[in-house]
């Protein structure tokens, strides 16, 4: 098992979207991470904001899987992919010690 970081960022086309139907897709996303964590997949999301705690950093996102490929499968069913919200990059981590994180 490995751990996956998924970076994004908004599209400039999410954020021309209502604020209500981007909160839709938000939320959906949300619960996503809910049911995933129900199934025993250790995953973790959340956006990154500056020093003065502003959005628009865009976010992040850790997952546990098997491998690459598992990891790609399971990120391109969050709902901000499949509506196009997010430009996105998944990448393995790999922790310069060896050992496991104790998040």
């Amino acid at each position: 098992m490995g751990f996956f970081v998924k970076t994004e960022k908004f599209t400039s086309s999410s954020q021309m979207l209502l604020r209500e139907k981007r909160a839709e897709v938000i939320n959906n996303h949300r619960n996503w991470i809910s049911e995933l964590q129900a199934s025993g997949v250790f995953i973790l999301s959340g956006y990154i904001v500056n020093k003065n705690k502003e959005p628009g950093g865009g976010g992040l996102l850790i997952l546990e899987a098997k491998d690459y490929l598992t990891a790609k499968k399971i990120i391109e069913n969050d709902p901000m992919i499949k509506n196009n919200l997010v430009i996105w990059d998944l990448q393995e981590w790999i922790p310069i010690d060896g050992s496991k994180p104790k998040f």
